[in-house]
């Protein structure tokens, strides 16, 4: 066995792991990037990065992930959204797997999910990759060492990125898997190289577990006012709405930027690091996550770099538009001690219009925030997932449902208590186009997107300014803002043809409507109200 700390009576053996190669236990990060070169897997970029590769595989694989269909779930799982797979090919899926993994080398680290130890799930993740394990490393919760003596997972991932699937023999789609089975505890991962499929796999686990017990998932970010933990934001949105960036503000405490709970100690991260998008990525519009790409450790992935300085281009999107970096929280320097906050006093919806129709920030009342957090409308960014090479509008309810094991009402539901009994402001923040749909409009500008995040933030927009009500979804939308262009927050004025844009207005109403028909058996009367607007 490899070296490493790890608690005696949970090896791979005991696990039924047996004949495996060496096996490297919970080694720290610099061991993984000499582990991960040694076995050339990657490139020592600037600083003492790596930089790595996916291969054929750039994003997630919605399409093969599958849930197990376990007498403990069937009743549970959001079956329409959730590919099913039958037991006994699991079986044989993870028979073959093991056997595919004799004489193999493998990386195990014990990690947790949960900044409040009452909600936290310890994770054991075994990857065939080093660079795999430095990634997870990053991205879950790392226990104190003297607290892996007695570690004992509750769930473990295994990844295989060289093992093909047999759909035939697997019940699967293709030679891509990503397979959970609650009831054994064991999610499969195998036929891609990706490393956000390990970090994703813990989130819909998360997502499964966590409502059982009253608590909220969330896919978003939050932060807090600097020296208020109290004062909390939440920052809903799919990948490339700008979770990442908007919720790094340098004015205040960063929580986490992609996956949390809310329940009744308050917010807490899931996770120990960042994904952060780098296409783009600039050192004068986001200087905290442009310095991690060169700090010793960070995961640079599918970064087209150059071969000799190793110097990184930003503006390359030849490998994949999404192209990403990976690091621990503390790497930015505002991010928060313990990952906790207290309950939200601000809740964000982020979303990317293609269509131009929608205004850059909007005050939702509780029925539109439940309406627009069931509907999850934005746009598929550019490589995100397979296939995707242009925005693409989309629906993805509770913003994440791929990553949602139960139906959508119960996120929903709970959503609207805790907004309840918070009484938590709501909006909703268009980073999308203005000015025109996509192709002929332009990206809203981050510089008015944070400054009227500031004004949310700090409650002069929501007790200082006039509002009018939107004609086409009800919602209150500022008349003026202060530093802010007028004509920016009425999206009709941006438009060259008024007549088009509400010809747009139209569509996308009609869109959120057809969509909304698939709830409204499930939902109360005055959400059923906030979709008419």
């Amino acid at each position: 066995m490899g070296k490493g700390r790890v608690n005696p009576a949970q090896t791979l053996e005991l696990q039924g792991f047996r004949g495996v190669g060496a096996v490297f236990y919970n080694l720290p990060e610099h061991d993984l990037v000499e582990q991960a070169i040694l076995r050339d897997e990657g490139t020592l970029g600037q600083g003492g990065t790596l930089l790595v590769t996916t291969g054929q595989h750039t994003g997630r694989s919605p399409k093969d992930k599958f849930v197990v269909r376990t007498p403990d779930v069937a009743d549970t799982i959001w079956w329409e959204n959730n590919r099913p797979m039958a037991p006994e090919a699991f079986d044989v899926l993870e028979a073959d797997m093991r056997d595919h993994m004799q004489g193999r080398d493998y990386f195990v680290q014990d990690l947790y999910a949960g900044a409040d130890p009452e909600y936290r799930l310890d994770v054991r993740v075994v990857t065939e990759l080093a660079w795999h394990g430095l990634f997870i490393r990053h991205m879950l919760r790392r226990p104190a060492r003297d607290e892996l003596d007695g570690f004992v997972p509750g769930y473990t991932i295994v990844n295989c990125p060289s093992f093909q699937a047999d759909p035939e023999r697997h019940g699967c789609r293709s030679a891509t898997v990503i397979a959970m089975n609650f009831e054994k505890r064991l999610i499969l991962i195998g036929g891609t190289a990706y490393a956000g499929e390990n970090k994703k796999s813990v989130f819909s686990l998360m997502n499964y577990l966590l409502p059982a017990r009253g608590v909220m998932p969330m896919h978003c970010s939050a932060n807090h006012a600097p020296g208020d933990p109290d004062d909390v934001a939440i920052f809903f949105g799919l990948s490339g709405t700008g979770k990442t960036t908007l919720s790094a503000d340098p004015g205040r405490v960063l929580i986490g930027d992609d996956e949390h709970g809310w329940s009744d100690n308050g917010t807490f991260n899931f996770e120990g690091g960042c994904y952060a998008k780098t296409i783009n990525l600039s050192p004068r519009a986001e200087p905290e996550i442009y310095a991690t790409t060169s700090r010793f450790a960070t995961v640079i992935e599918n970064m087209v770099f150059d071969p000799e300085t190793k110097e990184l281009d930003f503006d390359d999107d030849s490998l994949t538009a999404n192209m990403r970096c990976a690091y621990p929280l503390e790497a930015i320097s505002n991010a928060s001690e313990t990952s906790l906050g207290g309950t939200p006093s601000n809740v964000i919806m982020l979303t990317c219009d293609v269509f131009g129709v929608l205004p850059p920030i909007a005050r939702l009342t509780p029925a539109q925030a439940m309406y627009h957090f069931l509907s999850g409308f934005t746009s598929k960014v550019a490589g995100t997932e397979r296939g995707v090479t242009d925005p693409e509008p989309t629906f993805s309810t509770c913003f994440g449902a791929p990553f949602m094991p139960r139906r959508p009402e119960v996120y929903g539901n709970l959503l609207r208590d805790r907004i309840a009994q918070s009484g938590a402001t709501c909006w909703l923040v268009n980073t999308g186009w203005t000015g025109g749909a996509f192709g002929t409009g332009r990206r809203m500008p981050i510089s008015a997107t944070r400054a009227l995040l500031t004004a949310a933030l700090d409650g002069s927009l929501n007790g200082g300014a006039s509002f009018r009500r939107d004609p086409h979804f009800g919602f209150d939308v500022p008349i003026s803002v202060e530093g802010i262009d007028d004509t920016l927050l009425d999206p009709r004025q941006t438009w060259a043809d008024p007549a088009a844009y509400d010809a747009q207005a139209k569509r996308l109403v009609q869109m959120f409507a057809d969509n909304f028909a698939q709830y409204t058996p499930f939902i109360d009367d005055d959400v059923k109200a906030a979709a008419l607007g």
